[in-house]
């Protein structure tokens, strides 16, 4: 991917009437668009209790779902928000597409617009692959990043603020704390934007000072190496995976140094404030990060997390497909 690429560049997720067309990335959206996902986001919900689980809201429509990385909850919640929707959904196996004969991902993205489809929603392991695919395109198909390499996931970032909003209360008021490997996450630099522009007045990153470098200081977010110290008055946990297949060196002694330091046990969820909830990403290393007894107990609000991100990737498609010109 281009070194000279720009991720902070706004103006390419929005249309020539500045209205949201893609979603790239959480940095570069104004409040007022990621309020509109949320409410919106709050209007679906409602349809997972209907007996015909479906809105005609992208009826006609075709979404292409374009994974070069493993992934369920993103695949699979992004697939069936788009059939809730009433869209048609083409899922692309990359493993035995021509993409693993050496076919270019531009021309993967023209030979499928040759098909007249109407959006992408694309993972990648570099950093950058959704920003480039827009550039390419324009704005003649919508482009959703669902992951590009330690860079961005902005639907995830926003099912998590949609979950504290929900559930514990106004992010204004709320104290969020970041927990583990955030080095390698895309999906904590996409929380920090969302909750920063959301108003949350303190995000706290905790983990060993190789899996959380000083300069994250920069972002307004305060840095601890000491569990306990970041914990305290913390009123939510949003526990990260460590992301073994991205260290490129030995970053952590042993697994087992990083949860007896870093894992998030029963006790040491009591450092925080009472009821404290506890969020995770997935996929769970559970006994490293988190231990069992906390992903499963009344504070963890994980599984609660997957049935928002339905809503919220319904909302996210129907937004950006009013931007092409509504129902």
């Amino acid at each position: 991917m281009s070194a000279t690429l720009r991720f902070g560049e706004g103006n390419l997720q929005y249309d020539a009437q500045g209205r949201l067309r893609h979603l790239l990335s959480i940095e570069g959206l104004r409040e007022r668009e990621l309020l509109q996902i949320l409410d919106t986001a709050e209007s679906f919900l409602s349809i997972a209790n209907r007996s015909v689980k479906k809105t005609p809201t992208l009826r006609g429509r075709t979404i292409v779902n374009l994974f070069f990385e493993n992934s369920t909850r993103t695949r699979s919640t992004f697939e069936l928000a788009a059939k809730r929707l009433s869209a048609d959904v083409l899922n692309i196996a990359v493993g035995t597409s021509s993409a693993s004969k050496g076919e270019s991902l531009m021309d993967t993205v023209d030979n499928l617009v040759a098909m007249q489809v109407d959006g992408f929603v694309i993972r990648h392991p570099e950093a950058g692959a959704a920003h480039l695919v827009v550039r390419h395109l324009g704005d003649s198909v919508l482009v959703v990043n669902a992951g590009d390499g330690q860079h961005a996931h902005p639907t995830q970032a926003l099912l998590d603020v949609f979950t504290i909003r929900r559930l514990a209360g106004p992010i204004e008021d709320r104290v969020v704390a970041i927990v583990g490997d955030v080095l390698h996450s895309r999906v904590a630099r996409s929380q920090i934007h969302a909750l920063s522009i959301l108003g949350c007045p303190e995000i706290r990153v905790i983990g060993p000072s190789t899996l959380v470098p000083e300069a994250l200081s920069a972002l307004g977010v305060h840095v601890y190496h000491d569990l306990r110290a970041g914990l305290r008055g913390v009123d939510v946990i949003c526990a990260l995976r460590l992301q073994r297949e991205r260290m490129v060196s030995h970053r952590l002694p042993s697994l087992d140094e990083f949860h007896g330091r870093f894992g998030l046990t029963p006790e040491r969820l009591r450092w925080a404030d009472p009821g404290a909830l506890v969020l995770h990403p997935g996929p769970m290393n559970r006994g490293v990060e988190i231990a069992s007894e906390v992903a499963d107990g009344a504070q963890a609000v994980i599984l609660q997390q997957v049935a928002h991100g339905l809503a919220v990737r319904m909302a996210v498609l129907a937004i950006l497909a009013g931007a092409a010109g509504g129902e």
